[in-house]
């Protein structure tokens, strides 16, 4: 996944690191994984909290395990947009505010191969967080607007 609006900023996390499947060859983009608590549930993410990670994102991805996902982490609330120029899979984006609380969840596709333009999923509202799950995550786990995250460790590899 491609994010449109991205600013340079640092978040301390620990140590446990996952190289990101591109495509390329030694065009490799190493993702810092967590586990975070939501709704009752324990989820793995790989952290996209700087440009070039955020950039990256899911691209290229053919699945995602379980209960896996990505939280691009920005530095302030802003409005964000989001796009799915080269992500296999359809997804299911979170956007969450500085408190860490969910403001909406939007269902996005994959673009069309070669599509100049692809659409853009953007922020209702100004947000600092955004989770991208496998599609449909969010409504069968029951997770709605108003719910919190917060992180429990690093995840093991």
């Amino acid at each position: 996944l491609f994010l449109l609006a991205v600013f340079p900023f640092f978040v301390c996390l620990p140590p446990a690191v996952v190289e990101a499947e591109t495509g390329a060859v030694g065009d490799t983009v190493v993702f810092e994984k967590r586990q975070l608590r939501i709704g009752g549930k324990i989820i793995t993410v790989e952290i996209a909290d700087t440009p070039s990670k955020q950039a990256r994102g899911l691209m290229f991805r053919k699945s995602l395990p379980k209960d896996h996902g990505m939280l691009f982490v920005f530095e302030s609330e802003r409005e964000l947009s989001f796009w799915m120029k080269n992500t296999l899979i359809p997804l299911s984006i979170g956007f969450f505010d500085k408190e860490r609380k969910l403001l909406e969840v939007q269902e996005m596709s994959p673009a069309i191969a070669g599509e100049l333009y692809p659409r853009t999923y953007k922020s209702s509202k100004p947000a600092m967080y955004a989770l991208e799950m496998e599609k449909g995550w969010f409504s069968r786990n029951g997770i709605k607007e108003g719910a919190t995250f917060s992180f429990v460790g690093a995840a093991k590899q």
